[in-house]
């Protein structure tokens, strides 16, 4: 893989996409930021970008905590789960911002609850 010096990353991407849905997909829709976290993920893999421990466990561990949250266990996408709970895209994008609010709190939780210095959990996002 190529070693790339990368600013940001997935998390900082969804911030500047919160804050301005229209400049990077259009309108404020969970299907098209769905569909733009593939290809941004896509993108990355192939220019040999390495997630990040916390990128990781979002593409993970993301669309189980969905399923959790709503009762449900399907193969269809976290956003089509969204969809279900929510009577438009605009509103399950909305949605979708908040239950990402709680899936980092969650991890945040899970991190201390283990043990795990801050000091390490700073160098696995340096590295």
């Amino acid at each position: 893989m190529v070693n790339m010096e990368v600013k940001g990353g997935l998390f900082e991407i969804l911030a500047k996409i919160k804050a301005r849905p229209g400049l990077y997909i259009g309108r404020p829709s969970v299907s098209d930021l769905f569909m733009f976290l593939a290809g941004y993920k896509t993108a990355r893999r192939e220019l040999g970008i390495e997630p990040t421990v916390e990128e990781m466990r979002f593409y993970q561990e993301f669309h189980q905590f969905v399923e959790k949250k709503y009762n449900l266990h399907t193969s269809n996408a976290w956003a089509k789960i969204i969809l279900l709970y929510c009577p438009d895209e605009k509103q399950g994008f909305e949605r979708f911002f908040q239950l990402l609010g709680e899936f980092q709190q969650l991890g945040s939780q899970e991190i201390h609850a283990d043990g795990i210095e801050d000091k390490e959990v700073i160098m696995s996002r340096v590295s």
